[in-house]
């Protein structure tokens, strides 16, 4: 298990990030152990055809048996929204000596592939090279729509924690997270570790987390799964009732039934299959008559839809 201690000061400083090259070393796990990620089995399919023309030996390494990846690869997220060249200057500037220390942690107690037992520095290299051609070939294509759901996510997390403070917000993180005394506590973890940070707590969403995790760094920081998973791969958005669509009209019903998590409006124009400035025009619609509100993440603007469209959609609680 590992504990967390925040103090008043660390509480006062939980940032969130997203991280291209985290979700990159994520979505390893998938490609490992594909039966496990389900609901990315569509992404799966179409990775497939590209992992030929990829350096798969060292890919496939990065994962131990325990399904731990070295921290090197991992780096904490400097902005809250990391550009993945950045972050391969990171990985790419790492210590030889903090290299061979990563990956033996990694593997602790089981034998290491022979591909990664080499120099550390041209490791690191190759590491960083196999890295990015996977993210150009396997992520980047997708990332626009990938990071509509992180922000989405940080987006749900930061109203619950206007709305009940830390608690509220850790509450939800993940069933293996528990917040008690000033103390934040994940299990299992598979080692133990107690850390007082006194700078703060960066939390990460992913899309290829099973749970909470929490590699520890400078800055603790944990990563947790995000919501709305099971909307990034679909293809279309359900068809709006009949009733839904004779009272606002079939272009604003599906999308107020397609906001079931907060989205951009390209996501929601790709999702629709109609332009960016239709979904704009009816997005104006729906929120001067209280049905959505929107909200700044980054460089997009969120738009989710208020209680009086839950309640108009049927999704009331």
């Amino acid at each position: 298990m590992i504990e967390i201690v925040l103090g008043v000061d660390d509480l006062a400083s939980i940032r969130f990030a997203v991280s291209p090259l985290q979700e990159t070393c994520h979505s390893l796990w998938a490609l490992r152990d594909p039966g496990d990620f389900p609901l990315h089995l569509r992404w799966l399919r179409r990775v497939r055809e590209v992992l030929p023309q990829l350096d798969g030996e060292i890919l496939g390494a990065l994962v131990s048996e325990r399904r731990w990846l070295p921290d090197f690869v991992t780096p904490r997220p400097r902005a809250r929204m990391a550009e993945m060249a950045q972050e391969l200057r990171a990985v790419r500037a790492t210590d030889p000596g903090t290299v061979r220390r990563d990956l033996d942690a990694a593997y602790l107690g089981q034998p290491m592939p022979e591909v990664l037992r080499g120099d550390p520095e041209a490791l690191r290299d190759r590491v960083a090279d196999a890295l990015e051609a996977y993210w150009r070939a396997a992520l980047e294509p997708y990332w626009p729509r990938m990071r509509g759901v992180l922000e989405a996510d940080i987006l749900h997390r930061a109203q619950l924690l206007a709305e009940g403070g830390a608690a509220a917000l850790f509450a939800g993180l993940h069933p293996n997270v528990r917040w008690e005394s000033g103390v934040l506590r994940l299990h299992p973890m598979g080692t133990d570790s107690r850390v007082r940070p006194g700078a703060g707590l960066t939390l990460c969403p992913t899309l290829f987390g099973r749970k909470a995790t929490a590699p520890i760094g400078e800055v603790p920081r944990v990563d947790y799964p995000a919501r709305g998973v099971a909307t990034l791969w679909e293809a279309v958005a359900p068809p709006p009732s009949g009733a839904l669509a004779a009272l606002l009209g079939r272009p604003k019903a599906a999308l107020l039934t397609a906001l079931e998590t907060p989205e951009s409006t390209g996501t929601l124009a790709r999702v629709l299959g109609v332009t960016p400035g239709a979904v704009s025009q009816h997005l104006g619609v729906l929120a001067a008559c209280g049905l959505v509100t929107r909200a700044r993440a980054g460089r997009n603007v969120l738009y989710a839809r208020s209680e009086l469209g839950d309640r108009l959609a049927g999704r009331a609680d």
